[in-house]
């Protein structure tokens, strides 16, 4: 069963406009390393295209969270509720492994 992102259209936009944005600053990442840029210089840039994938998931987390978790926990289905729960620990403990 193929499931659909649930998110409003404002934090739609926002995600694919940071995406967009961080697709950017990793190809000028690339091109650094092209040019053989000073290493800290680069880390820097990396660092702060991680943080802004970070605030992208955040983001969409939030978004699942008061959507599909919240229509899931009030839905008198047990199956749907313990899949929706399953997910979010699996989320969290994918995120504590990086």
């Amino acid at each position: 069963m193929r499931r659909s992102t649930h998110v409003d259209e404002k934090t739609r936009s926002d995600a694919i406009h940071r995406l967009k944005s961080a697709a950017g600053h990793i190809n000028g990442i690339i091109k650094m390393l092209e040019d053989d840029r000073y290493c800290i210089d680069v880390i820097k840039q990396i660092q702060a295209t991680q943080t802004a994938l970070s605030r992208v998931s955040e983001s969409i987390l939030d978004s699942h969270l008061r959507t599909c978790v919240t229509t899931a926990i009030q839905d008198s289905d047990a199956d749907e509720r313990e899949r929706m729960l399953t997910e979010i620990t699996e989320v969290f403990r994918y995120t504590h492994k990086s």
